[in-house]
């Protein structure tokens, strides 16, 4: 499951991975590879890695930028993916799959398969958002009075032409 949610200003987007078939122990060494990067660059990093359990941290940090993405539209603001930071992301241990192996003489030997939970949240840096902030406000003023009516109702007039096109 994964959600997303806005913290004094910032854009944060969250994703959880769970019950994921690699030991936490190996899946660590993956996210400590990308903690505090760029998402961009993260994503880069998470591409050329050559653990088995990349493709599932990478498409869980995916998932938390979509979540950005979606949180950001639904608030009615803009989102630069590229001011996007892995803020913090960890590995937690799932539970573990007991098994048993035949052994000598009639015994068994017992052994464990371990699953993690991958959590990674993403959020905007803290200048873009001042930057974001203040380009909001200026759009505040320029939208008030007579010119500002007129370009209320150019952008309602656009918005209504591309719903048009995406429903074709």
């Amino acid at each position: 499951m994964a959600t997303a949610t806005e913290i004094s200003g910032q854009i944060e987007g969250v994703a959880k991975a769970r019950y994921i078939r690699v030991s936490p122990q190996k899946a660590r060494l993956v996210v400590d590879l990308i903690r505090g990067q760029r998402a961009g660059d993260a994503l880069q990093t998470l591409r050329f890695t050559k653990k088995r359990v990349a493709k599932e941290v990478e498409k869980t940090l995916r998932s938390a930028i979509a979540n950005a993405e979606r949180k950001a539209d639904d608030a009615g603001e803009s989102l630069d993916v590229d001011a996007l930071y892995v803020t913090t992301c960890c590995v937690n241990e799932g539970p573990r799959w007991k098994r048993m192996r035949p052994a000598p003489m009639g015994r068994g030997f017992g052994y464990q398969k371990r699953t993690s939970h991958i959590i990674v949240h993403v959020a905007e840096h803290h200048r873009a958002a001042e930057h974001r902030a203040a380009a909001a406000a200026a759009e505040v003023a320029a939208s008030t009075g007579v010119k500002g009516a007129v370009r209320k109702a150019r952008k309602a007039i656009q918005k209504r032409a591309k719903q048009a096109q995406k429903k074709k």
